[in-house]
C-alpha cells in the first residue's frame, strides 16, 4: 500500500509539471516510464491511435480519457530513448551503444534517412568530427513526401538531396531540454532558418514536424526522429498571401483592416486563411458593410489570428486560444483533420512561414465584434428577437444605434405571457433595451440604467451574479459591433410601488402592517432606501388570540425586535444568493438571517418563502408563512415565552429569566413632519393658503404643530431639513390680523392687542416682548406706509419668524 501511494504522488506530481514548456517532453516522457514500471525497468507507455501509426507520450489529459484527438488509443509499452532490451531479461536494462550521427541513424531506425547520407556523400562529415544535431526523418515519413519531390531529390541527390539533409542538420548539440518555445535556429544550409516550438503537452516540433524519438546520443551529436520530411523556408506569411490568388479575398480584408504589414515582421503568427470560396458563402450584403467599417473588418481579420505558432501536430486534444481580436476560439482535432471551433474545416494545415504558420479554412469566422447586437442573438433567445421584430421595436435597432439588449431566455416567455395584451407586451420588451451600449465590466451596484420604454432599471451586484431588478445575467454575454446582449434568467419586472404600497395592495399582511404602525415603524415601508423584508402573511398568527395581540401591541420593545428581524439592508433576491450554501443577512434587529437558495427555492432559518422577488421601488419582499425569530435571541418573560411559542415552532427558545430586549436605535428610520400654515385673508375675501414645510428626521424627535393666519395670497413654500439627532422642533408663528385704518385712510398701525405668540420656549417670550417693545417705541412698523386711497383697506405683510430648533 505504502509503494502505491508513493507511485500515486509521482503520477500527480508529474502530471502538474507539464506546464513547463522548457523540458515538458523529458517530463513527459518520465511520466510514461513511471506508468510502465511494472512492464520492467526503463519502459516506456505509449499511447498510438487506432488504425494509424501514430504514437505518443501522453499527457494524463489523455492517458486517463484514452483517446488522442477524439480517437480511441491503445497502450504500447516500448523501450524508453537511448535503451534497449537484453534477451531473458525483463523490461530495457541495457544502454544503447553509442555511435557516431551516422550510425546512430541505423540504430533509431531512420534508415532511408542513413541510405539518403551515404548516397548523397554526407556520411563522411556526419561520421567525422564535430558536434551535430540532426533532425532525421523516419522511414514512413520519406514514404508520404509527394513523389513528385521525393524523385527530385533523388534525381540529384549530390546536390538537392545534400543540401535537403544540410537543412535538417544544425552546427551544435541540441537537446529537447534546450529548444524553448518559439525558437529559430540556423540550420546547416545557405544559414536558413529552423523553427524549433516545445509545447506544453510534451510535443517538440520543427517547422511543425513533430519528433517522435528524442535525444539519442551520438558520439558527435545527438539525432531527433521526425515525423515528416521539412522543407526550406524564406517567406514570410504577408509574401505567402500576397502569392497565392484563392487566397485574395482575405487578402483584401487584412490590406482593409492594415495588418498586413504586421504578417510581414518577424514574429509567431497562426493564421487560420479562408479561401476565396470560404468568402463567396458569406452575405454580399453583410460583405459590403463590413469593408466599409475599418474597425469590424479589423476585428474580423483579428479573430483568424493567433499570437503564438499553432503546428497541427502539437494539438492532442481540443484547447482554448485566445485571437489578437480579443475573444477566443477553440482549436482540437478530429483523427487527422484540425477543428476550428468544433468543425472540420481545415483544407490545407501547416503551412509555414519564417514568421508563423498558415491553415487554409473553407469557412470565415466572424468574431462577435463584426456582428451587430441582433445577430447575436442565439436560439435559446429566439422568441425574444421574433417578438422584436414582430412588435416594430427592430425598426429602432439599426447598425448605426448603440444598444444593449437584455434578452431573456426563452423559458421565460410562458403561455400566460404570450397571451398578454400586444401594447404590454411591448412595453415590456422595451423594459429589457437600453438606449446605450453597457458592457458586464461597467456596470456596478446601484446603478440605474434607462430601458427604452423610459424607466429606470436598477443594477444589484452580488457575489457570483450581477441582477437588474428581478432578473439575472446568465453567462454569454457578447460584445457587438453596435452594442452588447446580456442574458437574462427571467423577464424583468421593474418595480412600481413602494413596500408599503404592495404589501397593502396585496392584502395578505393586515395583521403584519397593522403591527408595524403599532410599533411605530410603518415609515421604514414608505421611505427611500434598499431593504430586503421577509413579510409575515396574516396565516402565520392564525395561533394568536386577541389577548396575545394585545399583549403584543403593548409591549413595543419587544414588538420592534420581533419586526425588525424581518429586515436586511439592502436588495436581495433569489438569482442573487449563492447556492447551495448558507447566506448570512445582518438585520436591522442586529441578529443574522441564514439564507439559502436551493432549487430555485428560498429558505430563510429553514423556513419556506413560498413566493418571492417581489420588487419595490424601496426593497423586495420576500412571502414566508412564519413569523421569523433569532435562534439565539432568549426571552425574559413567561407570558412573552407562551405567545412567541404559539408564533413560532420551529425552533427551540431559551428562557432566561428577568432577560430584556436592547433598545434598538432608529437610526435607518427616516420620518416626514408636515407644518401647516392656514393664512386667512382679513379682506371681504378670504384666502385660505397651506404652507408645508417638511423635516425629515432621524429618530423619534418632539414635533409641535404650529398654525397661523396670514393675510393676503402668499405663494408656496417648503422647506426640507434633515436633522441627524433628536432635537426638540420648537417653531413660532406671530400673526397679524390687521390695520387699523383712520378717516382719512391712513394706517394708525398694528393692532397689537391681537398679537398672538405660541409658546414653547420661555426664552422665545422674552425675546418676542422685547421686539414688540421696540415697535411700539418706533410708532409701529406701518407708521411710514403711504397713504392708501379712501375706502380701501391696505393688505399688511405677513410676519414670520422660524426660530431654529435647539439641540
Amino acid at each position: 500500500m505504502h509503494q502505491l501511494a508513493v507511485v500515486t504522488l509521482v503520477l500527480v506530481s508529474l502530471c502538474f509539471l507539464e506546464s513547463a514548456d522548457s523540458s515538458a517532453y523529458d517530463k513527459i516522457v518520465t511520466h510514461s516510464r513511471i506508468r510502465a514500471r511494472k512492464e520492467g525497468p526503463y519502459v516506456c507507455a505509449l499511447q498510438q491511435v487506432v488504425g494509424t501509426k501514430k504514437k505518443y507520450f501522453s499527457t494524463c489529459r489523455n492517458w486517463y480519457k484514452g483517446t488522442i484527438c477524439g480517437k480511441k488509443a491503445v497502450v504500447l509499452y516500448e523501450c524508453c530513448p537511448g535503451y534497449m532490451k537484453i534477451e531473458g531479461m525483463r523490461g530495457c536494462p541495457a544502454v544503447a551503444p553509442i555511435d557516431h550521427v551516422y550510425g546512430t541513424l541505423g540504430l533509431v531506425k531512420a534508415t532511408t534517412t542513413q541510405r539518403y547520407s551515404d548516397v548523397s556523400k554526407l556520411r563522411e562529415e556526419i561520421e567525422g568530427k564535430g558536434s551535430f544535431t540532426m533532425f532525421a526523418p523516419s522511414n514512413e515519413a520519406w514514404d508520404e513526401l509527394d513523389p513528385a519531390a521525393r524523385s527530385a531529390l533523388e534525381s540529384n541527390v549530390n546536390i538537392e538531396m545534400f543540401n535537403a539533409l544540410h537543412y535538417h542538420m544544425v552546427n551544435s548539440r541540441l537537446l529537447t531540454k534546450d529548444v524553448k518555445n518559439g525558437m529559430t535556429v540556423i540550420s546547416m544550409y545557405n544559414d536558413l532558418g529552423l523553427h524549433l516550438n516545445h509545447y506544453s503537452n510534451g510535443i517538440v516540433t520543427v517547422n511543425c514536424a513533430r519528433i517522435i524519438h528524442g535525444n539519442q546520443l551520438a558520439t558527435n551529436g545527438v539525432v531527433h526522429v521526425i515525423d515528416r520530411v521539412i522543407s526550406a523556408v524564406g517567406h514570410t506569411i504577408k509574401e505567402y498571401l500576397d502569392t497565392n490568388d484563392d487566397l485574395s479575398s482575405f487578402s483584401a480584408a487584412a490590406l482593409a483592416s492594415d495588418l498586413m504589414d504586421k504578417l510581414d515582421q518577424p514574429g509567431q503568427y497562426t493564421v487560420f486563411a479562408p479561401t476565396n470560396e470560404a468568402f463567396d458563402k458569406l452575405d454580399p450584403d453583410y460583405l459590403e458593410r463590413i469593408m466599409g467599417d475599418k474597425t469590424v473588418i479589423a476585428a474580423l481579420v483579428n479573430y483568424h489570428l493567433l499570437n503564438s505558432v499553432q503546428c497541427a501536430e502539437a494539438i492532442m486534444a481540443g484547447s482554448v486560444y485566445e485571437t489578437e481580436e480579443g475573444s477566443t476560439i477553440e482549436i482540437g482535432c478530429d483523427g487527422d483533420s484540425l477543428t476550428v471551433k468544433g468543425i472540420k474545416m481545415v483544407l490545407k494545415k501547416d503551412i509555414v512561414a519564417s514568421n508563423g504558420v498558415i491553415h487554409l479554412i473553407d469557412q470565415v469566422l466572424i468574431p462577435n465584434a463584426a456582428k451587430e447586437v441582433m445577430e447575436l442573438v442565439g436560439q435559446s433567445q429566439s422568441t425574444f428577437k421574433d417578438l422584436v421584430s414582430k412588435l416594430g421595436l427592430a425598426e429602432s435597432l439599426g447598425s448605426k444605434t448603440e444598444y444593449t439588449l437584455l434578452a431573456p431566455n426563452n423559458s421565460a416567455f410562458t403561455n400566460e405571457v404570450m397571451r398578454t395584451d400586444q401594447n404590454l407586451l411591448k412595453l415590456t420588451l422595451e423594459n429589457h433595451i437600453l438606449n446605450q451600449k453597457i458592457k458586464l465590466s461597467e456596470v456596478y451596484n446601484g446603478q440605474e440604467l434607462e430601458a427604452l420604454s423610459g424607466k429606470l432599471l436598477r443594477v444589484f451586484i452580488y457575489r457570483t451574479a450581477v441582477c437588474i431588478e428581478n432578473a439575472c445575467m446568465l453567462r454569454g454575454s457578447k460584445e457587438g459591433s453596435n452594442g452588447v446582449l446580456h442574458v437574462m434568467n427571467s423577464l424583468i419586472k421593474p418595480a412600481e410601488k413602494t413596500v408599503y404600497r404592495s404589501l397593502v395592495a396585496d392584502g395578505r399582511f393586515r395583521i403584519f402592517l397593522s403591527l408595524m404602525e403599532i410599533a411605530g415603524l410603518t415609515d421604514v415601508l414608505k421611505q427611500e432606501g434598499s431593504f430586503t423584508i421577509f413579510a409575515p402573511t396574516d396565516d402565520a398568527f392564525n395561533e394568536l388570540n386577541e389577548e396575545d395581540l394585545a399583549l403584543l401591541k403593548r409591549d413595543v420593545p419587544t414588538l420592534r425586535t420581533i419586526l425588525l428581524y424581518h429586515f436586511s439592508n439592502g436588495i436581495f433576491i433569489n438569482g442573487g444568493l449563492e447556492g447551495g450554501v448558507t447566506n448570512l443577512l445582518r438585520t436591522l434587529q442586529g441578529n443574522n438571517l441564514q439564507v439559502k437558495s436551493v432549487n430555485n427555492s428560498i429558505h430563510v432559518n429553514s423556513v419556506d418563502v413560498p413566493d418571492g422577488d417581489l420588487m419595490a421601488t424601496n426593497g423586495v419582499i420576500h412571502v414566508v408563512r412564519n413569523v421569523l425569530y433569532p435562534a439565539d435571541l432568549p426571552v425574559g418573560r413567561q407570558d412573552l415565552l407562551v405567545l412567541l411559542k404559539k408564533l413560532i415552532k420551529y425552533i427551540h427558545i431559551k428562557f432566561v429569566p428577568g432577560f430584556v430586549y436592547t433598545e434598538i436605535p432608529l437610526t435607518f428610520l427616516k420620518r416626514t413632519i408636515t407644518t401647516t400654515h392656514y393664512v386667512e385673508v382679513p379682506d371681504s375675501t378670504k384666502v385660505i393658503r397651506v404652507i408645508d414645510r417638511e423635516v425629515a428626521v432621524e429618530g423619534e424627535p418632539e414635533m409641535n404643530k404650529v398654525t397661523g393666519v396670514m393675510e393676503g395670497g402668499p405663494s408656496v413654500t417648503k422647506v426640507t431639513r434633515v436633522i441627524e439627532r433628536q432635537p426638540s422642533i420648537t417653531q413660532v408663528t406671530r400673526v397679524i390680523e390687521g390695520t387699523d385704518v383712520g378717516a382719512g385712510g391712513k394706517a394708525t398701525g398694528p393692532d397689537f392687542s391681537k398679537i398672538t405668540t405660541i409658546h414653547g420656549d420661555p426664552s422665545l417670550i422674552d425675546e418676542e416682548s422685547e421686539r414688540i417693545t421696540k415697535i411700539i417705541q418706533q410708532g409701529g412698523r406701518f407708521a411710514a406706509a403711504r397713504k392708501a386711497l379712501a375706502g380701501t383697506r391696505r393688505r399688511v405683510r405677513p410676519v414670520r419668524r422660524l426660530h431654529k430648533p435647539r439641540e
